[in-house]
């Protein structure tokens, strides 16, 4: 089974917010390889919780997804701050899944720690320049990454 690493801004949506929901649409992508791994993942397939652009980014939980892809509706709304001018109701390039709760860590995961990792070397989010806020995670360095809680 595939999994995922999806990052997301904790002032905007947080492992918190996902835990009181209970389940989610993750919208709002707007980078077409970071899409093109939503329209990857499936119903049942696990995902690393990523809180990015705050004080303390890091592995902040696991979800689920629940929803494979579907067309997301956020890049129509004018009033969404993820409104797409180009995009068209008949032609809308934009996807959203759903996500539900899994578990919240005691402590999130810091980008440094897991940096210093050897195991989790090849993993995108820590090569300098990946800012792609949906990648893969291979089965190994899942493990590791679970090794550190």
């Amino acid at each position: 089974m595939p999994y995922w690493l999806m990052k997301s801004e904790p002032d905007e949506f947080s492992i918190l917010d996902l835990e009181q929901k209970g389940r989610a649409r993750w919208d709002g992508v707007r980078n077409y390889q970071a899409r093109n791994f939503l329209r990857d993942m499936a119903e049942g397939e696990l995902f690393f919780f990523y809180h990015s652009s705050c004080a303390q980014p890091g592995i902040a939980g696991i979800g689920r997804i629940v929803r494979s892809a579907y067309v997301d509706p956020t890049a129509l709304q004018t009033d969404s701050p993820y409104f797409d001018t180009k995009a068209r109701a008949e032609k809308n390039p934009w996807s959203a899944v759903d996500v539900a709760f899994v578990e919240r860590f005691q402590t999130p995961l810091s980008l440094a720690r897991l940096k210093a990792e050897t195991a989790l070397a090849q993993l995108a989010l820590v090569q300098k320049g990946s800012r792609l806020s949906v990648m893969p995670v291979s089965a190994a360095e899942w493990a590791a990454i679970l090794a550190l809680r």
